[in-house]
């Protein structure tokens, strides 16, 4: 079955070259009008041409997602000339890597400026357009670097990692406006990437075997709160996970215990994915393996 986004229109970040480049043609070839914000307007109105010469429409808009007036512009003009915002790709991205020990806390402030703030930018000023209209799809673009690490990436990781955190509330707050979002975790040959992989795996990284993925993630039967992982033709979907741990409750010695109980408490047999982060203390509270007596002795805590 085909996806079809006719009537639908999208913005692409960073979609100049790389990635955004990919997921802007594979969203015009279903029929999507395109968006192609860029920093480079070489870049940005070359991708314009390519959709236009193929049979669809797109217009380019040049600035930084890190500029938010330039932003809310970007998203006001594209509602004032086709009519909505249904589709948000946030695929802008910096690196500049270095060990932390070595790293310029510049460095670190422009990348999360960059990957985190620059998606809540352009998020935040389609949001309410989605929100009236009762329908929206939004991806973030996290990293295998955010969710399990890379040396010389902390700033990186931290700016990707947030972006799952993110995706996982505004998933919440959207569900009952229509609104769907989720993560894209993408192993492609980018620019970006230029150095970091070997020219035997560069091969079969290509940029335009990750957008299918994104394709997926906004059409209309999407899914929700997905992190989805995608690279050389393969997709898999990554998931944080709650193991159901021990109870150790007061004890003089309760530090201790934990350190004696690891095993037990990363024991990952009936782990589960919470539903919301209310789900930690509600299984805490609620754990099986305390005594009955003592539940009326603990409070709630009102949030984490």
């Amino acid at each position: 079955m085909s996806i079809d986004l006719t009537g639908r229109v999208a913005i692409v970040t960073g979609a100049g070259g790389g990635l955004g480049r990919s997921h802007a043609l594979a969203l015009a070839a279903h029929g999507a009008r395109v968006v192609v914000n860029d920093m480079a307007a070489d870049g940005a109105n070359a991708v314009v041409k390519e959709i236009v010469t193929a049979g669809g429409q797109a217009s380019a808009v040049v600035c930084s997602v890190t500029d938010r007036q330039a932003v809310d512009e970007m998203v006001a003009d594209t509602v004032a000339r086709w009519g909505s915002i249904d589709i948000v790709v946030n695929n802008a991205g910096i690196l500049r890597d270095r060990t932390f020990a070595k790293m310029d806390l510049d460095d670190f402030q422009l990348v999360v400026d960059v990957h985190l703030m620059g998606s809540v930018n352009l998020t935040k000023a389609a949001w309410a357009h989605m929100r009236d209209q009762g329908y929206g799809r939004i991806v973030f673009t996290t990293s295998s670097s955010g969710l399990y690490g890379n040396f010389g990436q902390a700033n990186y990781s931290a700016a990707k990692m947030a972006l799952v955190g993110l995706m996982q509330t505004l998933a919440l707050e959207g569900e009952r406006h229509g609104i769907r979002v989720n993560c894209l975790a993408p192993s492609a040959a980018t620019q970006m990437t230029q150095g970091l992989y070997s020219e035997h795996d560069l091969k079969n990284l290509s940029s335009d075997l990750v957008s299918p993925g994104v394709v997926a993630l906004v059409a209309d039967d999407a899914p929700s709160r997905v992190i989805l992982l995608a690279g050389s033709g393969a997709f898999e979907q990554a998931h944080i996970t709650m193991t159901c741990g021990t109870f150790i409750g007061r004890a003089a010695d309760a530090a201790a215990k934990v350190q004696a109980q690891w095993a037990a408490i990363a024991d990952r047999t009936n782990e589960y994915v919470p539903t919301s982060g209310a789900a930690q203390y509600h299984h805490e509270v609620n754990h099986p393996a305390r005594p009955m007596e003592r539940i009326g002795e603990l409070h709630q805590p009102a949030s984490r």
